[in-house]
């Protein structure tokens, strides 16, 4: 999957780390805080929204007192400390980092999550070593299923998207990397495996463990 690819582009929560348990965590004490059962598709409903536009999307659905800023500020502050400590690469993904930096190969993340998050979890897990740049939802107009993150890092890689190797976990980030005009590979992540069968049939390619993904 790696043949004549300039580029590598991670989304971040399920795809390149297992984290999604963080999540699910945080919005059952958020809104059980807040006299609010999580709903059952509202892990769906948000899916590949950026960081701002689930803020929205929460405030105007549980009808929540909170500013979007504030919301934010919030979830980042439950995360941090599990970002920090808890939160680790999938399996084979270390290695599969440095592959493609012994092949020169430059790499970036494009999530939906927020900056400060991102940082914390770079700097716990020395992702500077590998990763050259970070764009994140809310950098460009529209959250995934768009493609705009997804050009936008390609951008400032200075790579054509149809060079660009896309790693993802869910549906709505397949189809950005897809509308991006990128190759995608979808990542087994237990958070997501109903909907298994629709991201292999999505994806270009399908992984359980990254070391897969490392040309034999």
């Amino acid at each position: 999957m790696l043949h004549h690819k300039k580029a590598v582009i991670f989304d971040l929560d399920g795809s390149l780390v297992d984290s999604m348990w963080v999540w699910q965590e945080i919005d059952l004490e958020f809104l059980g805080a807040r006299g609010i059962a999580l709903p059952d598709d509202y892990q769906k409903e948000i899916e590949g929204m950026s960081f701002t536009e689930t803020a929205c999307y929460s405030i105007e659905r549980f009808h929540l007192s909170e500013t979007v800023e504030e919301l934010k500020q919030i979830w980042t502050e439950m995360a941090r400390d599990k970002y920090q400590h808890e939160v680790f690469l999938k399996p084979g993904a270390e290695e599969f980092l440095l592959h493609c930096k012994a092949q020169n190969i430059p790499m970036g993340i494009a999530t939906s999550n927020s900056r400060e998050l991102v940082n914390t979890l770079m700097k716990a897990q020395g992702l500077d070593r590998y990763i050259s740049l970070v764009v994140t939802s809310c950098d460009v107009n529209r959250g995934k299923p768009a493609p705009d993150v997804y050009l936008e890092a390609a951008r400032q890689l200075k790579t054509l998207p149809k060079d660009c190797l896309v790693f993802e976990d869910v549906p709505a980030g397949i189809l950005a990397g897809k509308r991006a005009g990128m190759a995608v590979c979808a990542v087994e992540d237990a958070f997501s495996s109903e909907y298994r069968q629709e991201k292999q049939r999505l994806a270009d390619f399908y992984i359980h463990d990254y070391r897969e993904a490392i040309p034999s």
